[in-house]
């Protein structure tokens, strides 16, 4: 399936040109699968990067299994053992300075962080739909695409965007639609959007490198 391209908005003129090989932290909450294609890009010489350290909101996201396999530092920091959105996110960026990562990515995080001024601009999320829409709080996963489904929408598909300090929030940089057929289900849109999540991840990345 070829995705129609829909907007190039944003780039902060601050970013790196002509750099060296791209230094990742990947977050991640559940499965891991962004993660995994991220693991893909690399080891197929499409991105030039590499994942310094991923983090995980829960011990019990099977996405740590692919950090471990590709040999990743990883490490967790679950939201319940801090008092605040404050102190998670100390915490967390903390360990992005000590692993002196150029680019945060946002897979599948589902915890609300707060970006501290150094890391503004350096951090980017991927929401599988087309923002403003069916995005924010409690907006992820099934539920976006069943939300689609059930407002009779007639195309999807991913946003990348900067991250500030609200779910889904932050200037876009990437989006990219794909129609939703008469007969999909959640689970069908859900692997279509996946499809050029995939494409357009790792493109706004190499945007980034490049100070796009």
């Amino acid at each position: 399936m070829i995705a129609r391209f829909v907007v190039d908005l944003y780039f902060p003129m601050t970013m790196r040109e002509n750099a060296a090989t791209l230094r990742l932290a990947v977050l991640i909450s559940g499965g891991g699968t962004t993660l995994k294609n991220f693991i893909d890009q690399i080891a197929a010489g499409k991105l030039d990067a590499q994942i310094k350290i991923v983090i995980s909101s829960s011990p019990a996201a099977g996405g740590l299994r692919f950090a471990a396999d590709a040999q990743i530092p990883f490490i967790v920091l679950d939201r319940k053992d801090f008092e605040s959105t404050e102190a998670f996110s100390r915490a967390l960026f903390a360990r992005c300075r000590a692993a002196a990562v150029d680019l945060v990515l946002l897979g599948g995080f589902l915890k609300l962080i707060s970006v501290p001024p150094d890391f503004e601009g350096r951090v980017m999320n991927i929401h599988p739909a087309l923002i403003p829409n069916f995005c924010g709080q409690g907006f992820y996963g099934r539920k976006v695409h069943a939300a689609v489904l059930a407002a009779g929408a007639k195309e999807s598909g991913c946003t990348v965007h900067f991250v500030d300090n609200q779910y889904d929030h932050g200037p876009i940089i990437l989006q990219r639609s794909v129609p939703v057929l008469p007969d999909d289900t959640p689970e069908s849109l859900a692997h279509r959007v996946f499809e050029v999540e995939c494409e357009t991840y790792p493109e706004a990345v190499r945007r980034f490198a490049a100070g796009r």
